[in-house]
């Protein structure tokens, strides 16, 4: 995108979060074909509507667009969000390759598999918060998924990936790896 598309696109948030709705439609306008080109060109398969993408990348920048810090770029805020969208739908499509393992056998080296015992998970469980404690151990230990996890504990999806997020970078932050 050019230096003038920026500065256009810039201009017109700012008109808009001053409450200008011309200025609004017209952002959302211009940011919808250029989220939609994006999507477009990421999505090479079938399985993802590049549509979807486009209507919630727009979404999201309607709620977060008090996020926008004025005087800083617009468009890689929005391309950062439109990445994210595009993710979201791809992992919610899900991404599955099936590959006949006779294909590939010879070249499959041995499984390189670092075993750690329990008594080491324990520690380094133990180190961790009360609520992250149980929810890296349910996820990383049990195998459970975001969602079992959540009803299992009563938390909502988003408290789970925080509580783990957090839980796994203190346990990184602990082995320098941070």
């Amino acid at each position: 995108m050019s230096g003038d598309a920026e500065n256009e696109l810039a201009t017109l948030l700012r008109a808009a979060i001053l409450g200008d709705e011309r200025a609004y439609a017209a952002f959302l306008s211009r940011t919808a074909t250029i989220v939609r080109g994006l999507a477009r060109s990421k999505i090479v398969q079938g399985g993802v509507d590049p549509e979807d993408v486009v209507q919630e990348t727009l979404l999201a920048i309607h709620l977060k667009r008090h996020t926008w810090i004025s005087d800083a770029p617009v468009l890689p805020w929005i391309y950062a969000i439109a990445r994210f969208k595009l993710i979201d739908a791809f992992r919610k499509r899900g991404r599955h390759v099936e590959i006949e393992i006779d294909d590939i056998a010879e070249t499959v080296g041995g499984p390189e598999v670092e075993m750690v015992s329990g008594r080491e998970i324990a520690r380094v469980l133990d180190g961790l918060a009360p609520g992250q404690r149980s929810v890296v151990a349910a996820i990383s230990v049990e195998g459970h998924s975001i969602g079992e996890t959540a009803k299992k504990f009563g938390m909502t999806e988003t408290a789970v990936r925080v509580a783990l997020h957090r839980g796994l970078r203190s346990i990184a932050k602990k082995f320098g790896r941070s």
